[in-house]
């Protein structure tokens, strides 16, 4: 009986590499460009327009993260 395996040797692609790393970073700024437009954004209304729309102001920061990070 016989076996017979066949493989394709991709090789090191750093390159390919690289452009996954550069678009991780990409996408980690642009979260925390998010987080801190929406933090910015909550954080300028008065304490009772914040009360108008059901949001305490120390419950700023875990909104804009739930936002930009969707958690």
């Amino acid at each position: 009986m016989a076996h017979v395996i066949n493989t394709t040797h991709t090789g090191f692609n750093l390159f390919a590499r690289l452009r996954g790393f550069a678009e991780e970073v990409k996408d980690s700024w642009d979260r925390r460009a998010e987080y801190k437009r929406t933090y910015a954004e909550l954080d300028s209304l008065s304490n009772r327009d914040l009360a108008d729309i059901g949001i305490r102001r120390c419950d700023i920061a875990q909104i804009a993260h739930a936002q930009a990070y969707g958690h």
